[in-house]
């Protein structure tokens, strides 16, 4: 089972992120998760080119599927004002 607080703190680590959300979708047993992650770093890079794959490769490995959204801290203040 793979705890979504680890991931959260690896991703805020690995990203320099300034938030990031992980929800267990899956009913608590850890194979499916919602995770939104919110980096300075992503600012300038293409959604498509934003790897949080990498940053968490291990832990892709041991759950069956996630969602994942990302936004730079500007587009989440646009996001979140609403």
């Amino acid at each position: 089972m793979t705890d979504s607080a680890f991931i959260e703190n690896k991703l805020t680590e690995k990203l320099g992120a300034t938030l990031v959300d992980v929800v267990d979708v899956s009913g608590g047993c850890g194979q499916m998760f919602e995770i939104v992650v919110v980096s300075p770093s992503f600012v300038g890079i293409p959604l498509i080119k934003r790897m949080v794959n990498e940053a968490i490769s291990n832990e892709i490995s041991q759950i069956h599927g996630f969602t994942l959204k990302t936004y730079t801290p500007e587009q989440w203040a646009k996001i979140s004002s609403k």
